[in-house]
């Protein structure tokens, strides 16, 4: 099995959970390719070097899983990596919370058992597409999580005139618009009182940031839906955020988004459901009187 490794660099603390992980693919015989900056940190900062067939550096490689070993930022930055390339991804978790990558600390051995065995299931998730006229966003124009439009740091409210399928809905007057996916919406979407939306719904929430107007609500549509966005800002400018990567915009430039026309392909154990992970994560049904 070819197995791409991608990592964040600011772990030290969790080396042991690194080496554990290295050592199952040596004992499983895998071929073992590390994404290039993680490969630094291995040797340059926790001073272990395992054995591996090598490294990755562009966005161009063949696999046949991809493990993130971090957080759901972590996550993010694998799926960006691995785009198109239809190679499935493990998230294992050494960070905090961990909706994405979701394989914790006492459970690595076990599920990388149930990998070797193809013991796991495939969901699929959806992705937006932002496009911009001349490619005006320079990066990777897809995201996992949530597109968001921001006010810059120290200026007023921006105005974002909001149609879906070329039908006017509103002019947000707020700090900004989040447009996420089902999967973002237990992310920065949830963080600004937007609703949970479950892995397979089909859809997309549009949830304002600090709205001017109390009346305005978060607003679930289909995915099949195309968003076009105009943005209005005293400083003639204003930032755009794609899973957290972000460029600064002029006003005056249109912003179209929709459905991407791939998935990522993400790696669940099969007692892994969005329903167990509402409530281990979010705690739902807890009673904080129960010791």
């Amino acid at each position: 099995m070819k197995v791409g490794v991608f990592g964040s660099e600011y772990q030290e603390e969790k080396q042991n959970v690194i080496k554990r992980l290295f050592e199952k693919l040596i004992e499983k015989e895998a071929e073992i390719y590390v994404d290039y900056r993680f490969h630094i940190f291995l040797t340059d900062v926790l001073n272990y070097s395992p054995p591996i067939k090598g490294e990755l550096f562009d966005d161009d490689f063949d696999l046949d899983v991809a493990l993130s070993v971090g957080g759901d930022g972590t996550f993010l930055r694998t799926a960006a990596r691995v785009n198109k390339q239809n190679i499935p991804i493990l998230g294992i978790n050494t960070g905090r919370l961990g909706f994405l990558a979701d394989v914790s600390n006492n459970e690595l051995e076990d599920t990388l058992e149930e990998l070797f065995k193809n013991y796991y299931k495939i969901e699929e998730r959806t992705l937006l597409r932002l496009h911009t006229e001349e490619r005006a966003y320079r990066g990777y124009n897809y995201a996992l999580n949530e597109i968001a439009i921001l006010k810059r740091d120290t200026s007023s409210m921006i105005t974002i005139h909001t149609s879906l399928n070329n039908e006017y809905l509103a002019s947000y007057e707020a700090d900004g618009l989040v447009i996420a996916t089902p999967t973002g919406s237990t992310a920065y979407s949830m963080s600004v009182n937007g609703p949970i939306i479950i892995p397979q719904s089909n859809s997309m929430v549009l949830s304002p940031v600090a709205p001017h107007s109390l009346n305005v609500r978060p607003l679930v549509i289909p995915d099949t839906y195309v968003i076009t966005l105009g943005v209005e800002s005293r400083s003639k400018n204003f930032l755009i955020a794609l899973d957290g990567r972000s460029e600064v915009f002029p006003t005056g430039i249109e912003l179209i988004i929709s459905k991407a026309d791939y998935t990522t392909k993400v790696i669940k154990r099969y007692n892994h459901t969005f329903y167990k992970t509402l409530r281990d994560k979010l705690m739902w049904g807890a009673d904080v009187r129960m010791k």
